[in-house]
């Protein structure tokens, strides 16, 4: 195809996606989360600081609320609070790329954003039914909205089935490209390329192996620096779930070692999930201005249709941009942005509670979306569960985010959520003398915090019809909150 063609794919792909937001339904549709207009989202892309702004784009179907042959959705913002909604970036538009512009990267290299994609076609023609042909290929922006596609920079070697998801990141003039791969032993490994230049790459090393034989490709790898270890994040393909890990269709985890260029990559910790709910999957981060590490992943599903995805217009979002650090146990800390607490329109002070199993505390009322703080004190307490049902509905319905004291775990708990997928997912609580959780609710997600983001839970949540509140409860024994403070949260769309 011709670079007049991607035009008119671009503009029939706007056309689509404006049809379908005319009927999206907004009972779940995200107020503090980004997600389309309408349509598909999955994996998040060329996160990026580029001409003043924030760059975020994201995997994009424009035809339906299915995945598709995948384009590059865009969103902006001066200060990661307020996003604006961009034309969509890219669609397919090469030979190379027929069949989708998939997942990759960006590096802000003078007045040039520098995008590295994989470039994907069916061998078929039709399916994965006899593999895929992958190759990794580069475009150029100067105002971060209209892209030049410059072609394949990393060719596929021949037979290997997956080899994608370019995560591009420069040190000094080198440039440095990891990428997923299932070796011809079908194992799940990450590569390592290398450039002077960003344009002529040179193989490097096999980075990583996962040692789990089931393993079989590794998904969006990023690799970063948090003090002087390296992080390694990915998202394994075919791993059997093993107590609560690795229970999901798609799970995303990391491990931290040693790196320098030119060396092999030492792990240093086993494999860990970056989050332990039922919906986060392909981590993408990068280094803000001030020298933070933020991250971005998508909370949706390719194996359980979420709710909205039967008649809403639209399937996915992603999780509010967290801040990574680096723990001394060499376990990586997630928190909410600190530029987050932008969104809080209205603040209520709710105070120490002694709470009991016969006396729930009403936190919320009408909510759309909020957050609550909640610090419990548990040498005080003796309740064998305390938490929120939150998006609780006047006929009974709830999802719970609760302490469990006999496991020593906090759990989201959709059994009884109102619509989509049921079940629970949990992370463990280091023992301690009280806990502290920070919970972010949208219309249609929950994201948990414990303490100091040692861990998180982040599951989807399609509640009920009728107006939705926040509930404080107990269950056998009463409860200590030392401290219950709940922000109701206004939208992040300047122009939704």
């Amino acid at each position: 195809m011709t670079v007049r063609d991607m035009e008119y794919e671009l503009a029939r792909a706007e056309t689509a996606v404006a049809d379908l937001r005319s009927n999206r339904n907004d009972r779940w549709y995200p107020r503090v989360h980004i997600a389309p207009p309408a349509g598909w989202i999955n994996d998040p892309n060329g996160i990026s600081f580029f001409g003043g702004r924030y760059q975020v784009y994201f995997q994009h179907h424009p035809y339906s609320a299915q995945w598709g042959p995948m384009h590059w959705g865009h969103v902006s913002s001066t200060d990661m609070v307020t996003w604006r909604r961009e034309p969509i970036a890219m669609a397919p538009s090469l030979e190379e790329d027929r069949d989708g512009v998939f997942s990759g990267s960006a590096v802000a290299d003078g007045d040039e954003l520098v995008v590295f994609y994989t470039g994907h076609r069916w061998r078929n023609g039709r399916n994965e039914g006899d593999g895929n042909l992958q190759v990794q290929c580069r475009a150029v922006t100067t105002d971060g909205i209209e892209f030049t596609k410059q072609g394949v920079v990393v060719e596929g070697p021949a037979g290997l089935p997956h080899f994608r998801d370019p995560k591009v990141w420069r040190m000094g003039e080198k440039w440095f490209m990891v990428f997923g791969v299932c070796s011809a032993d079908n194992r799940g490994e990450v590569w390592l390329y290398t450039s002077a230049d960003g344009e002529a790459w040179d193989f490097d090393r096999i980075l990583f192996r996962d040692p789990d034989p089931d393993a079989f490709m590794l998904e969006c790898p990023d690799m970063f620096p948090l003090g002087d270890k390296w992080v390694l994040a990915y998202c394994p393909m075919g791993p059997k779930p093993t107590g609560y890990v690795s229970r999901n269709g798609h799970n995303a985890g990391y491990v931290v070692g040693d790196w320098a260029p030119g060396s092999d990559f030492v792990a240093l910790t086993d494999y860990r999930l970056v989050d332990w709910g039922a919906e986060f999957y392909a981590l993408q981060s990068f280094e803000a201005p001030d020298g933070r590490r933020i991250g971005f992943g998508w909370m949706g599903s390719f194996t359980v249709p979420p709710a909205s995805q039967a008649e809403d217009g639209w399937s996915g979002q992603l999780a509010v941009p967290r801040e990574f650090t680096l723990g001394d146990d060499l376990r990586v800390r997630a928190l909410p942005i600190a530029e987050f607490a932008g969104l809080r329109s209205h603040t209520d002070v709710l105070g120490a509670q002694v709470v009991t199993p016969d006396a729930p505390v009403t936190v919320l009322t009408e909510v759309d979306s909020a957050e609550v703080e909640l610090t419990i004190d548990l040498a005080g307490s003796t309740a064998e569960r305390v938490g929120l049902a939150v998006n609780a509905t006047p006929d009974g319905h709830a999802t719970l985010v609760e302490y469990d004291d006999l496991a020593r775990r906090v759990n989201v708990d959709r059994r009884n959520t109102g619509h989509g997928e049921k079940g629970y997912r949990s992370a463990p609580v280091d023992p301690g003398d009280e806990l502290r959780l920070r919970v972010i609710v949208d219309r249609g997600s929950v994201e948990v915090f414990l303490g100091d983001g040692a861990e998180t839970v982040s599951s989807l949540i399609f509640a009920a019809d009728g107006p939705r509140e926040i509930r404080l409860y107990t269950e056998s024994g009463t409860a200590t909150i030392t401290s219950l403070v709940a922000h109701r949260l206004g939208s992040i769309w300047e122009n939704d």
